[in-house]
């Protein structure tokens, strides 16, 4: 498939979803107003333990508010565009819904990805830019045209960490009918990812640095951003990390498929 071709199928799609979206407002607004309240939670239980002490890991109040901010953005995009891989590892494949899928002349894994966006996740990107805006002025950052432009190239490829997770756990559903609890479970791992590693034990940071990566989505380039050391390690490792991970997705997805139809004929 050509990329034309890709980008004129995926604009059918978000067409879709914007009309669904029109007729089931409220839905998305108290969405996004029920997010907001669970982030405002989580930041007043900040302010609480930074009432107590002068930092945590070495990062004051202002950095963590800023890797947690910095945190929703990959992750939110990764929820707006790819959201769809929950449904296919909970429900889809179980429920034998996925041969609409394979009956089309699309690359199956591209049609999963594109056929839906969540468009509640504006809410994790309206609050990450916002705190990201409310606390960079206070942290006296120094940027280069190199350090925005690592800083903006990163975004994507920290995504496609969170995609390429989700393909690899959604792909084993083509095995077990059903994934979605090992989707959630290693995809709420992630949360450790919104504060300084550097607060957790060896153990933790070896999971989520070398495992299940999910330290290349924010704290490593958010480091970078603050200090600007290991543009190499923090921005060059994730950019591997996320093809390597893409690249494995992919290559069991496809080994999948082949064990759906084999199974299905």
């Amino acid at each position: 498939m050509n990329i034309v071709k890709a980008l004129k199928i995926h604009r059918i799609f978000v067409r879709q979803e914007l009309k669904r979206f029109l007729e089931y407002r409220s839905d998305f607004i108290m969405g996004i107003i029920g997010f907001l309240i669970g982030q405002i939670f989580n930041l007043m239980y900040l302010w609480i333990v930074f009432a107590n002490i002068p930092s945590l890991g070495g990062w004051s109040l202002e950095e963590i508010i800023f890797l947690y901010g910095f945190s929703l953005i990959p992750k939110g995009i990764d929820h707006l565009l790819f959201d769809n891989l929950w449904t296919v590892s909970n429900y889809t494949i179980r429920n034998g819904e996925f041969d609409k899928y394979l009956t089309r002349p699309i690359n199956s894994l591209f049609y999963v990805l594109v056929e839906k966006f969540q468009i509640d996740a504006l809410g994790e990107l309206i609050m990450g830019i916002t705190l990201i805006c409310i606390t960079l002025p206070k942290l006296s950052v120094e940027f280069s045209i190199l350090k925005i432009f690592f800083s903006l190239l990163v975004i994507p490829f920290a995504t496609l960490i969170y995609t390429g997770v989700k393909t690899i756990t959604t792909s084993i559903s083509f095995w077990i009918k059903r994934s979605g609890n090992i989707t959630y479970t290693i995809y709420m791992v992630s949360d450790f990812a919104k504060y300084p590693i550097t607060i957790y034990n060896n153990l933790i940071k070896s999971v989520i640095t070398y495992i299940i990566p999910f330290a290349f989505t924010t704290f490593y380039p958010a480091n970078y951003i603050l200090t600007g050391e290991n543009p190499f390690f923090s921005i060059g490792f994730t950019v591997v990390i996320s093809i390597i991970l893409m690249a494995i997705g992919v290559f069991l997805w496809n080994k999948g498929i082949k064990a759906y139809e084999s199974s299905g004929s």
